[in-house]
């Protein structure tokens, strides 16, 4: 087993800050810009007492290191944002491809990480807060934690084209979701399931998502994405009227459908209201 490199600090700042929302790397890096500004350009006093040397020197030190840092950290943060916002970009490019596509084989040409970045993306657009825990891919693991209305799933991808998803993996999840409290878990591969795995997710709560119910999933998604913000059918002008009713009521005597009609005469004469097929058949007669 090869050894694992150790990092730095700067590459554990930026790999989290490229876990965060863009937004939030760039907010950071700027409230992080002022308050070590703020620490740098502090004055730092002659010590007149013989118990202030040691003191005095800590405050040079922190008034160093901040004039350092001061750059340093901000640009970091300021990458992980870059590296962020380019994962959203991608995700939303991935699941437009494949909402785009006909066909549930759109997935098989993608690599694990890009297919555990789309079930990720398939998952936000569902409501969920998605953490990628970057356990994925060759060796398995827990890829994805899933946070709503206060509960928490776990997810394990499986970007197996060649042989079907077996029960092994299924009793893997199960034992993570108890050891870590977790409410339900998902399998997701863009294959199939065996026989034996389908039985033992059955009265549990765990999900097992196969490739056409990705895909179908994220065609759905994306179709209420689209529908969010549509505007209602627009009021007349200057009327407190309802607004109209796109299918015909049934009478309540015959339960024929009714036909809009305008009163002519009266106190409510230019209004519409529905009337019985008899009513229009009779008039006429």
């Amino acid at each position: 087993m090869s050894r694992r490199r150790r990092s730095s600090a700067a590459d554990d700042l930026l790999h989290i800050a490229s876990k965060l929302p863009w937004w939030v790397g760039v907010a950071l890096a700027f409230a992080v810009y002022f308050e070590l500004h703020k620490l740098a350009g502090q004055p730092v006093a002659t010590a007149t007492q013989p118990g202030q040397a040691g003191f005095l020197a800590v405050k040079v030190m922190i008034a160093t290191g901040a004039s350092f840092l001061q750059y340093i950290v901000p640009i970091i943060l300021l990458a992980g944002a870059g590296v962020s916002a380019w994962r959203q970009r991608e995700r939303k490019t991935l699941a437009a491809n494949v909402a785009a596509s006909p066909a549930a084989d759109v997935l098989d040409g993608m690599t694990w990480r890009q297919f555990e970045r789309l079930v990720g993306e398939a998952f936000r657009m569902k409501g969920y807060t998605v953490t990628e825990t970057g356990g994925g891919g060759a060796d398995g693991g827990v890829d994805l934690i899933l946070t709503k209305a206060g509960e928490k799933f776990i997810v394990q991808c499986k970007q197996w084209r060649a042989f079907k998803v077996g029960v092994d993996v299924v009793r893997e999840l199960y034992g993570v979701m108890a050891a870590k409290g977790a409410t339900g878990g998902f399998v997701v591969t863009s294959g199939r399931y065996t026989d034996e795995a389908t039985k033992f997710a059955a009265g549990r709560n765990v999900t097992l998502i196969d490739g056409p119910q990705l895909h179908t999933m994220i065609q759905q998604a994306m179709t209420a994405d689209r529908n969010i913000g549509t505007p209602a059918p627009a009021r007349t002008p200057g009327s407190n009227a309802p607004l109209a009713q796109t299918t015909s009521p049934a009478c309540p005597l015959c339960s024929k459908p009714m036909v809009k009609r305008q009163a002519r005469r009266g106190a409510n004469a230019g209004s519409e209201f529905w009337a019985a097929l008899a009513t229009q058949g009779a008039r006429a007669r």
